[in-house]
């Protein structure tokens, strides 16, 4: 029987739960940064545009919009420890159907793998975030997701180079015999490019299942949201609506995750409208994650010692808007490399707004955390707002008119947003 564990002890007495749940930020850092390299892939496997292509992360991503309250009710009925290993197997029934999919040259029956991926992420993060916020005390949470973030980010980086050096090596050359090919030789060609995807996934698979049974088989601790995370007055509320700062979180984390994927997954396409070759492009993924495993050994060493973890998050903001008007400033691979920094100043922007926005919360913690992660379809939307408006004005004006606004309310909940309706609370 799992351990409980019902108040928030100290971080050094939690050292096991946190490299156990390292190594699921890990996978699930590995697995969503696979989206970048991803739309390259399906672009040429399936003969897409870029409208279509960012399919990818919009099936990815809103899987959390639809599958997070669910996920918070099945999460009562399984617990966290659980229900992160059945997050896992559902994981593992998505890689599989994405893999066979995608070798089959079947989109929508790929881009339901995705959808399904995401689901057992969701259920994942559901469980994961408020897990590790409340395993110690609240105050230092940023802090240990500092920690998630950089084994994440680090897995981040890693996956466009593996799928770049097993699926997209050489891609500008069969891009370029796919264009000069007779019609019966593109199939072939296509059909051998396509392929290349099933090994990979299927090996994902397989992992993700051994995964979740170490989960259940571990030592990992029942953590109770009630009393680890509850404030003074907590109890008096009676409604999720009592708490305006959650809200305000909730909205200012779909913002940011709209930033996140614009500066890591589509980076490639946006590098490609300066027409830098696919075969450069389709690692671009790994610089922005690069800048922000920097971002996160940062915050470690700033939070809380020099500054607040909501000071850090305005910071990180104003980061953000300067280098959102670098790139668009720039051209070719400096304006790329200012999409790229923007990886440091996104870094600690979940390990911030997260506690933030589920502090003092108590025994909603778990159904805030769902509206919470509800939020990462900011993902879906806003790179799909950046295909279809780039296709009416230039590319770098795009990302400039959909980038600045976010980071300006990003800078509003760490100045002032996430005190609303907590009275002196700092």
């Amino acid at each position: 029987m799992a351990t409980t564990v019902g108040a928030a002890p100290s971080d050094r007495s939690n050292i096991g739960p946190i490299v156990i749940i390292g190594v699921l930020f890990f996978i699930f850092g590995f697995v969503t940064w696979l989206n970048g390299p991803l739309i390259t892939f399906v672009k040429l496997a399936f003969d897409l545009n870029d409208v279509n292509a960012f399919l990818v992360p919009m099936a990815f991503y809103l899987s959390y919009f639809f599958l997070s309250l669910p996920a918070s009710a099945i999460l009562k009925l399984t617990g966290m420890k659980r229900g992160m290993a059945l997050g896992l197997f559902v994981m593992a029934i998505g890689a599989g159907l994405f893999g066979q999919f995608a070798t089959m040259r079947v989109f929508p029956g790929a881009l339901f793998g995705l959808f399904v991926i995401g689901a057992g992420l969701s259920l994942l993060q559901t469980a994961s975030n408020p897990y590790i916020s409340i395993l110690g005390p609240i105050d230092s949470a940023a802090q240990r997701i500092a920690v998630m973030g950089i084994c994440n980010k680090f897995a981040g980086i890693l996956a466009p180079l593996v799928i770049g050096a097993l699926v997209l090596h050489g891609i500008g050359d069969i891009d370029q015999q796919v264009k000069a090919a007779d019609p019966a030789t593109r199939e072939a060609l296509l059909n051998t490019f396509a392929a290349k995807i099933h090994t990979p996934y299927m090996v994902m698979a397989g992992v993700l299942v051994l995964l979740a049974i170490w989960v259940v088989r571990s030592s990992l601790p029942e953590v109770q949201a009630s009393t680890a995370n509850s404030a003074g007055g907590a109890a008096s509320r009676r409604s999720i609506l009592s708490y305006p700062h959650l809200w305000l979180g909730v909205l200012c984390l779909f913002l940011y995750v709209g930033v996140e994927v614009m500066a890591g997954d589509a980076i490639g396409t946006y590098g490609a409208g300066f027409g830098l070759p696919l075969d450069e492009t389709k690692f671009f993924t790994a610089f922005t994650l690069g800048a922000m495993l920097l971002g996160y050994i940062a915050g470690l060493l700033l939070i809380p010692r020099v500054m607040s973890q909501q000071r850090y998050l305005a910071l990180s903001a104003v980061l953000g808007v300067l280098f959102t008007l670098g790139a668009f400033l720039t051209h070719g691979y400096v304006s790329v490399g200012f999409v790229a920094a923007l990886g440091f100043a996104n870094a600690m922007m979940w390990p911030a707004i997260f506690p933030l926005a589920i502090k003092g919360l108590g025994r909603f913690t778990e159904f805030a955390s769902a509206l919470l992660v509800m939020g990462i379809a900011g993902g879906a939307i806003v790179p799909q707002l950046f295909v279809h408006l780039k296709q009416h004005i230039d590319f770098q004006l795009a990302f400039l008119v959909l980038m600045v606004p976010c980071y300006l309310y990003i800078l509003y909940f760490g100045l002032a947003g996430h005190r609303v309706g907590q009275g002196a609370a700092k």
